[in-house]
């Protein structure tokens, strides 16, 4: 059997230092004796950990003191209700820039809580980012809402948006460490784990203080920010073992040359199947504008701008054989999506373009 590579979505690869620590650590959780997924959230040796996992994520991305760090149930979904849940009070209308399907599916989510304004043009082909000079803001709005990257479509933000002074609010589910931030210019960052910072179940979010208490009164307290601040995240049994699998992947990254390292990394491996991509002469068609191309995800279609479904089977199929594996695009939008999140390294990607270069000289005419 070939060395899997693996160029899943989400749940995506996990660094294989992580996998050896997980491993050693199973069955003895910091010298307990016994394994984290039989220890008690509220035993000092936990609450030790619950306070270190916060303290690298400051650590990595410069959190100013006025923000809180939260790690919550219910994953990114989770909180596409949080948000409107704890923030639209304010003024019941929320702006919302929809440049993918989560941003789309978050916006659905906020309207049964309030007035959504959306704040650029729908469309069903999500292929850039209008430029911020025609966006229909509300200077009311309680919040403006982006998806800082689009799993499934492949559009990244590379710039944060100048929100005249409402509060930005950010999904980075799929782009959460892969980058530096100035945090100071969101309200809000929040983000499932399972792409780049661990496995399924835990959500981080980090909130400014000042957007705490606004939350509505029908809000579960369980998605309530204040609650879970006021109870450092462990106002019940928190998703432990997710949490744990994050911290060690937060260590990881850190261990590595933080966030720096990891951008430089990313822009690597990204390159490496853009080019390609643009010198197949039309045979591998990114649809994402150059300014809005995703480093974390990238969607392409084989054998022209539509895709050739039968060549990209064949595609597909002679990938997997090889242990290149899940690169079939979401099924919403077919094709190939291969994702290089920080756990995948140089040269798995180069191993990717040494199959897409000769798969490209097998069948281009």
């Amino acid at each position: 059997m070939p060395k899997i590579h693996n160029f899943g979505a989400g749940p995506a690869k996990l660094p294989e230092e992580v996998y050896e620590i997980i491993r050693d650590e199973l069955t003895n959780f910091k010298g307990t004796g016994i394994s984290l997924m039989e220890t008690s959230h509220r035993t000092p040796t936990y609450l030790k950990f619950n306070t270190e996992v916060q303290d690298i994520v400051r650590r990595l991305l410069n959190v100013p003191a006025n923000y809180k760090i939260l790690l919550l149930a219910g994953g990114g979904q989770g909180q596409f209700a949080a948000v409107p849940l704890n923030l639209i009070s304010r003024t019941g209308t929320a702006d919302y820039v929809v440049t993918g399907a989560w941003s789309a599916l978050a916006a659905k989510e906020a309207k049964k809580y309030g007035k959504v304004n959306m704040v650029v043009p729908a469309t069903d082909k999500y292929t850039g980012i209008p430029d911020q000079s025609t966006w229909n803001l509300d200077p009311n709005a309680s919040y403006v809402h982006i998806c800082g990257n689009e799993t499934i479509h492949g559009v990244e933000f590379d710039f944060i948006p100048d929100t005249k002074g409402v509060p930005l609010v950010a999904d980075m589910s799929s782009n959460f460490m892969s980058k530096k931030l100035d945090v100071s210019k969101f309200g809000v960052i929040y983000g499932g784990a399972q792409k780049n910072i661990g496995t399924s179940g835990v959500a981080l979010v980090i909130v400014r203080e000042d957007l705490l208490n606004q939350a509505l009164p029908i809000c579960p307290i369980i998605l309530d920010w204040t609650a879970n601040a006021k109870a450092d995240s462990i106002l019940n049994t928190p998703p432990m073992f997710a949490i744990y699998v994050m911290g060690k992947c937060l260590e990881w990254i850190e261990r590595k040359g933080g966030l720096d390292k990891m951008a430089e990394l990313a822009n690597i491996k990204a390159s490496l199947i853009y080019d390609l991509i643009e010198q197949s002469n039309g045979f591998y068609y990114a649809p994402v504008a150059k300014d809005a191309r995703s480093k974390m995800n990238i969607p392409f279609r084989v054998g022209s701008a539509g895709g050739d479904e039968a060549l990209e089977k064949e595609f597909l199929k002679g990938a997997e054989a090889l242990g290149l594996i899940q690169l079939k695009g979401h099924r919403s939008v077919g094709g190939i999506r291969a994702s290089i999140y920080n756990a995948v390294t140089v040269d798995e990607v180069e191993d990717l373009v040494k199959y897409m270069k000769e798969f490209y000289e097998k069948h281009a005419k």
